[in-house]
């Protein structure tokens, strides 16, 4: 069955274009949700701002990512993304990894 640290291991293959670093580690992905026993994955997210020209690609790449672990678990056959503003990111929700990289201290 699909597990949240399998969505979220996958999750980390999508980069955000304009910073170069993939979404986890940026926080912008602020849940994940497995239902009806790995069937349907509804993956909570936010950009680094609204008006962030990448979004449509990121949202994809999203859904395509996790969707990719169908090719294993055979169960799997929804997944939702859904893009929320609240909380409004900001970079103290980077983990340590990103802050560094990008310089923020």
């Amino acid at each position: 069955m699909v597990s949240e640290e399998m969505v979220r291991t996958a999750l980390k293959n999508v980069i955000d274009p304009e910073i170069g670093l993939d979404i986890v580690n940026l926080g912008l992905v602020y849940g994940i949700d497995v239902q009806d026993g790995g069937e349907t994955v509804a993956v909570d997210m936010t950009l680094t701002t609204p008006a962030c020209p990448a979004g449509p690609q990121i949202i994809e790449q999203a859904r395509q990512e996790v969707m990719s672990l169908g090719d294993v678990y055979k169960n799997l056959s929804e997944v939702q993304i859904n893009l929320v503003w609240t909380p409004f990111w900001n970079p103290s929700m980077m983990t340590e990894e990103a802050r560094d990289e990008l310089g923020f201290f």
